[in-house]
């Protein structure tokens, strides 16, 4: 695994830990809630007006609260099993330093899968199941090809010839994007009261500040997506076009505080 791929690791760790903390937590609380409920006889009502009214009414509602916490424990480990089964589910990262061929290799296989179709399509216009078969497809998918959808088409529609190519186009520009942040190099300038850096290899842009900043400059920050990072120790957001002209924004206004 590549640095990102072990950070990734680590913290779908973390919250597999968290999560099976929550739940052996939530079990123990049940039983405790259990244990305290069986002291009072099954279907035994609250005696009015005796001496054990008070007592009575404040241990059901210790044993009313111990169910709840062991719900809530419940619903927090199911919370950080999501959390753990979400890590790595949302594609390719720009945070990944290997990003750029994983996107190559990602195209490529989309590009092979178009001309995979368009070859498909080819061959069923000549009725070639033949053909079919050579581009590797099984007969219950040759048959599927050959099936009439609702719109009376066979083979693969435009619109999925159409989709494919234009995922394609996206992958490219997020290559040539990647491509010229990585040309760009890494940034570093002292402004008014702030350092602002454009760290190629985090993929962040950051501010940082020798102290912690005034409200009015949080506020700035908050407003153009900056975010505290404390393993940092500066604000940031992620090394995009859109980061780096909101850290413009950001430096022309502080700049323009201190002048």
């Amino acid at each position: 695994m590549n640095a990102y791929e072990q950070k990734q690791a680590a913290r779908r760790a973390r919250y597999e830990d968290r999560a099976e903390k929550a739940s052996t937590a939530s079990e123990a609380t049940y039983q405790q809630a259990r244990t305290m409920a069986e002291a009072i006889p099954f279907g035994q009502p609250i005696l009015i007006g005796h001496h054990s009214e008070t007592r009575d009414r404040n241990y059901r509602a210790r044993i009313h609260n111990t169910f709840g916490k062991a719900f809530a424990l419940h619903d927090k480990a199911k919370h950080y099993e999501g959390k753990a089964a979400a890590v790595g589910t949302g594609g390719i990262s720009s945070d990944d330093h290997d990003a750029i061929e994983k996107l190559r290799a990602e195209l490529a296989d989309i590009e092979a899968a178009q001309d995979k179709m368009k070859a498909a399509n080819r061959a069923i216009r000549r009725n070639n199941r033949d053909e079919l078969a050579e581009l590797g497809f099984s007969a219950q998918q040759i048959e599927e090809l050959f099936t009439p959808d609702a719109c009376r088409r066979v083979g693969f529609p435009s619109y999925a010839l159409n989709n494919n190519s234009a995922n394609a186009r996206r992958i490219e520009q997020r290559i040539k994007q990647l491509e010229r942040l990585k040309d760009r190099g890494d940034v570093e300038k002292a402004g008014a009261g702030y350092t602002y850096r454009e760290d190629t290899t985090e993929n962040r842009v950051m501010f940082e500040f020798p102290g912690k900043p005034d409200a009015d400059t949080r506020a700035l920050l908050k407003r153009h997506a900056f975010k505290w990072s404390p393993t940092r120790n500066a604000w940031v957001r992620q090394l995009t076009n859109a980061g780096i002209y909101a850290g413009q924004q950001v430096r022309a206004a502080l700049d323009s505080v201190e002048g």
